[in-house]
């Protein structure tokens, strides 16, 4: 049997990224080193709380790292309006017995990279503060990680949070910018990609119904969320993170990805936190990004369902 690929998460929980992190806690293939929590879909208290909830719902002994509680340079709003106030649907659980570990997650970063130098997977499912922050420690750090996966932007303007950008970059550009000038390559899963991969409602209520106790356990947290979508972007639920995540952990179900440059902006009045891809690759600068634009559906389908235990 082939040696399990290391895997570590760095996420901000937030309805989304639980379900990305069960289909991280299912797959075989892979062994997941660490979970590292940022600032973003609420504050840091909550992502901690939450990543530690999930890891017992399911039955998972990962370390879990505080990050950063706020961006790198300015204040960002969060997006409790959609994953409900503590980030889990206001549902109210019973807080995790485990504790959170003492060393934080930049460190934690750089830490489990060199531990597993050159075949390390590196997956963002929030704003990448603790990432940056872990390249300004050690610039050194993109030849230690194997691949890294982004969730984040949206590569022709059309955003989530403002006209043009996507919340994970738009909370904390300054941290996306370093990133994704430090790294020679990021496989990026952004926000218009997720529209083109979405789930039926009815599909989804049928796979919850189906599945055991991490389904359970999720239709609780998510459905509002769910709901909240049924009513803005109508029979299609979306679920940035698990994409992302099924790129990662799957990507030969990629179909048809394109590499250019890509670049944040930091100071647009109307675009700060937009991800600019020069299509045309007129500037001459190099292709940082792999832009993932289509994967197969029904292979991301099947996966979150096993994830959920249908």
């Amino acid at each position: 049997m082939n040696e399990r690929i290391p895997l570590l998460i760095d996420t901000d929980p937030g309805v989304d990224d639980a379900l990305a992190l069960l289909m991280a806690f299912a797959d075989p293939r892979h062994e997941l080193k660490a979970l590292t929590i940022a600032a973003g879909n609420v504050g840091l208290g909550h992502t901690v709380a939450n990543a530690l909830k999930l890891c017992e719902i399911a039955g998972v002994d990962v370390p879990v790292h505080p990050g950063c509680p706020v961006p790198l340079l300015h204040p960002a709003a969060d997006a409790a309006y959609v994953h409900g106030q503590d980030g889990f649907g206001d549902t109210g659980y019973a807080p995790a017995a485990r504790r959170p570990q003492d060393e934080h997650a930049a460190l934690a970063i750089l830490r489990i990279a060199r531990e597993h130098a050159g075949r390390l997977l590196l997956v963002t499912l929030g704003p990448l503060t603790n990432l940056a922050l872990a390249l300004r420690l050690d610039p050194t750090l993109p030849s230690r990680v194997g691949r890294l996966v982004v969730m984040g932007g949206a590569v022709t303007g059309q955003g989530n949070t403002s006209v043009p950008a996507e919340f994970n970059i738009a909370f904390d550009p300054e941290a996306a910018d370093i990133v994704f000038r430090s790294f020679p390559k990021a496989e990026v899963v952004d926000w218009e990609a997720v529209l083109r991969h979405g789930f039926l409602h009815t599909d989804v209520d049928a796979w919850l119904a189906a599945g055991d106790a991490r389904a359970r356990f999720y239709d609780a947290i998510s459905l509002n969320t769910r709901r909240w979508s049924a009513e803005r972007r109508g029979e299609r639920w979306h679920s940035a993170d698990a994409l992302a995540m099924a790129v990662a952990l799957a990507p030969g179900g990629v179909r048809r990805a394109e590499d250019r440059p890509l670049a944040v902006e930091l100071e647009g009045r109307l675009s700060r936190g937009a991800t600019v891809v020069d299509w045309q690759r007129r500037s001459g600068q190099p292709d940082n990004a792999r832009i993932v634009l289509d994967y197969d559906q029904a292979a991301f389908e099947a996966r979150v369902r096993g994830a959920l235990g249908a």
